[in-house]
């Protein structure tokens, strides 16, 4: 077996990292339809191989998020047994604590965390939405009837300001005032290593007016030129690492034109990878993806990002995405959300008090194999640390089996029968 974590491909002492390390092969195509949503009937789901210097991931796959360069309560050889391919951690976090400077002399985020699979970073611009507004992780929102470019949540202050040239923010752990720009991004994630990196970008929220969304789209575009232009100097500067894959951030909210638009200029720079960003709403989340998709070329991989929630999954693997992340497996599942094939259910409900059955029948994760309802609610209601470990291995290996799944009923030519019947059992249909 190679061993990535100390021999990454593509890294020669004295040398740039190899471009050529990383790279994106299709492997087998959806059949258009007469609904597809893409250009004449195009869908652009697909399986594929990632090859990364850490190695490969099969595609479509789900991205545990380990946001400070770990998942809670969960060790990073649990993850592996599970079948995680790749874990994503947070740039603006890890900027925090311990510091770039700290996992750059670690030898890069794998190494720091002792896991010898690729790796991503997010580039901090979910920062500029959640410190900027207030909101947490909600994106998906109704908002009817709500616009407004000064938008706060209830109760909150604003921690985050954007300028042309980036974001002055104020720490939400000691309160000290930071400045992020795309330059600053870039070199906090080269020092922190992952392989494959996301330009800074500017992360608007659905109550925008339209004209700030247009603002907004064409101030992440020149964040996304001044990206690129960093990123290669950094690459030629720091001899003797790995490459890291760029991916550009296509924004424009739910609007159509906005959307084709800065995908178009995401497509025209020299991007590794796209990820799907922005605030969307549910009902048009499969429209976007095919929008961004019909303007990228074939051979970039395409990430959707914050995505956990089983339809919207399927909609976004038949229009063309690739790798999905989202904390929510782990969230949900520190508060007793369980995740099964049947549905989503609260382990904390009195009935499953004196349940001795698994948390989901049938399922093969360690805990379904070891544990019961009834322990993993009084563990969580005890606020027992083991109790957040052993509902977010469940819930984990729920998306990454998921995602096998679906890449599964892909390469057999059976998406659409697996697309129903999941959805139809989880959803109750």
């Amino acid at each position: 077996m190679t061993d990535f974590l100390n021999q990454p491909i593509g890294a020669a002492p004295g040398q740039p990292g190899d471009r050529t390390a990383f790279s994106f092969e299709t492997i087998t195509r959806l059949p258009g339809s007469p609904d597809g949503k893409g250009r004449g009937g195009t869908r652009y789901g697909r399986t594929g191989i990632i090859h990364t210097p850490h190695g490969d991931i099969r595609t479509p796959a789900f991205v545990p998020v380990a946001t400070q360069a770990a998942m809670k309560a969960v060790l990073p050889e649990t993850m592996r047994q599970l079948g995680a391919q790749c874990l994503l951690s947070n740039a603006f976090h890890l900027f925090e604590r311990p510091g770039e400077d700290v996992l750059d002399a670690a030898g890069g985020l794998g190494r720091f965390m002792n896991w010898s699979g690729p790796t991503f970073t997010d580039s901090g611009g979910f920062q500029v939405l959640s410190l900027g507004s207030g909101f947490k992780k909600t994106l998906a929102m109704d908002v009817t009837g709500m616009k407004s470019d000064d938008v706060i949540a209830e109760g909150k202050e604003r921690l985050a300001f954007v300028d042309e040239d980036g974001v002055t923010f104020k720490s939400p752990l000691n309160g000290d005032r930071h400045r992020f720009s795309a330059e600053i991004s870039m070199g906090i994630q080269h020092k922190i290593g992952a392989d494959i990196m996301f330009a800074f970008d500017e992360l608007t929220t659905l109550m925008n007016t339209r004209g700030y969304q247009e603002q907004s789209v064409e101030r992440t575009y020149r964040w996304a030129q001044r990206c690129v232009a960093e990123h290669e100097r950094l690459t030629a500067e720091r001899l003797g690492k790995p490459y890291q894959a760029l991916y550009g951030v296509v924004q424009g909210a739910n609007y159509e034109d906005l959307r084709r638009h800065a995908a178009e200029q995401i497509a025209s720079l020299d991007f590794d990878g796209v990820g799907i960003g922005g605030a969307l709403e549910k009902r048009i989340i499969g429209d976007i993806c095919a929008w961004i998709c019909d303007a990228m070329p074939e051979n970039r991989p395409r990430h959707v990002l914050g995505i956990a929630s089983v339809d919207d999954i399927f909609a976004c693997v038949e229009n063309g995405g690739d790798t999905f992340d989202c904390v929510a497996p782990a969230r949900c599942g520190r508060n007793g959300a369980i995740f099964t094939r049947h549905g989503r259910y609260n382990v904390k409900r009195a009935e499953f008090k004196t349940d001795f059955g698994p948390l989901e029948d049938g399922c093969e994760c360690y805990t379904c194999r070891n544990y019961s309802k009834a322990y993993v609610d009084h563990l969580l209601r005890a606020r027992e640390f083991n109790g957040f470990t052993l509902a977010t291995i469940h819930n984990e290996y729920f998306f990454i089996k998921l995602l096998d799944d679906i890449r599964a009923s892909i390469d057999g030519g059976y998406f659409e029968e697996f697309r129903d019947e999941s959805l139809a059992h989880f959803y109750g249909a």
